[in-house]
C-alpha cells in the first residue's frame, strides 16, 4: 500500500537500526521498506558516481523518493552564480534516479543574503522539467517579515517553490549536557517556524530533543497540520533528525505513531520494536 505521506531521515543506514529494519540485500534496501524517503546529504559533500545511482535506483521501490542536496561548490562556494557546468554534470550523474528523485533541497546558507534573490530565481528557473526543488534558506533577513522575507516569498510562489522549514525548537531547549546534543546545538540553524502556503507539497525538517518523549508536545502541532495536509490530497515531506544520529528512527516511529492516532489511514512501520525504545526507560 502506498503512504499517504513521506517519511525519512538524514541518512539510510545506522549501525543501530540493524536489528529494527527488516532484512534484505543492501542498507538502502532494509531502510526503505519502513520509510519511503531520504535526504540526500551525501551529495552536498561528495557526488556520487553514475554506477551508483543505478545501484542505488535497483534497491528502492516506485514509491520512494530521494531529496538530494545541490553540492556544496553549487550553493555555498558559488552562492549559485556562475555554477551552470557544475549543475548539468552532477544533474547528468542522478539520471538513473530521475523518477524516484522528491524535490531536489536547496540549502542556502546563512551569507545567501536578499541580494542575491535574482542568482536563486535565475538558478530555479534554469532546472530542466521535471525536476523540482525546495528551498531552505538561514539569512536572518528572510525571517524578519519584512520586504526581504515578502520578496523571498512572493518569488517562491509564483514558481510554486516550497519554503523549507527547519524545527530546531525541540533540540534548544534540552541541557547542553552531552557532546551529541552540544555538537547538534553548533551545527543547527537556530531560526523562527516560517511556513509558506504553496501548492507543492510542503517539506518539514524536524530536529528533535535528545530525550524521545520530550518532542511529543513539540510533535503535536505539526501532527495537526500534516493531517489536514494528508486530508488535502497532498503529500508532505516529513524529515527527522536527532542530535544522535542513530535515534532518528525512533523518533520517525514515534512521529508515526502519533500520526495514526489522527489520520487512522495511515500506514504502520514495519520495524522490530521488541526491543526498548530510546528515551523510554
Amino acid at each position: 500500500m502506498t503512504q499517504s505521506y513521506f517519511l525519512g531521515c538524514p541518512q539510510w543506514q545506522h549501525s543501530d537500526w540493524n536489528t529494527r529494519l527488516p532484512p534484505a540485500q543492501s542498507p538502502l534496501e532494509r531502510y526503505s521498506k519502513v520509510l519511503n524517503c531520504v535526504e540526500g546529504n551525501t551529495t552536498f559533500y561528495a557526488t556520487p558516481s553514475q554506477e551508483q545511482c543505478r545501484q542505488w535506483r535497483s534497491q528502492v521501490p516506485e514509491d520512494f523518493r530521494f531529496l538530494f542536496k545541490f553540492p556544496r561548490l553549487i550553493t555555498h562556494d558559488r552562492l549559485l552564480s556562475g555554477a551552470g557546468l557544475e549543475v548539468s554534470d552532477f544533474l547528468e550523474i542522478l539520471a538513473p534516479l530521475e523518477d524516484v528523485l522528491g524535490p531536489f533541497l536547496l540549502q542556502l546558507p546563512a551569507a545567501f543574503g536578499p541580494e542575491r534573490l535574482e542568482h536563486l530565481w535565475r538558478f530555479v528557473d534554469a532546472l530542466p522539467a521535471p525536476l523540482t526543488c525546495t528551498v531552505e534558506v538561514r539569512h536572518s533577513a528572510f525571517f524578519g517579515k519584512g520586504e526581504a522575507e515578502k520578496a523571498l516569498n512572493r518569488g517562491l510562489r509564483e514558481r510554486n517553490i516550497a519554503r523549507v522549514c527547519m524545527d530546531s525548537r525541540a533540540l534548544f531547549t534540552a541541557a547542553p549536557d552531552s557532546e551529541t546534543t552540544r555538537d547538534a546545538q553548533s551545527k543547527k540553524p537556530r531560526v523562527p517556524v516560517h511556513l509558506l502556503p504553496v501548492e507543492a507539497p510542503p517539506v518539514i525538517r524536524y530536529v528533535g530533543h535528545p530525550d524521545l518523549e520530550a518532542n511529543r508536545p513539540f510533535l503535536t502541532p505539526w501532527i495537526e497540520r500534516a493531517a489536514a495536509w494528508i486530508e488535502e490530497g497532498k503529500r508532505p515531506y516529513i524529515f527527522m533528525h536527532m542530535p544522535n544520529k542513530g535515534d532518528a528512527l525512533s523518533l520517525a516511529i514515534l512521529w508515526n505513531e502519533l500520526l495514526r492516532e489522527r489520520v487512522p489511514t495511515v500506514d504502520a512501520l514495519c520495524v522490530n520494536d521488541t526491543q526498548p525504545q530510546m528515551g523510554l526507560f
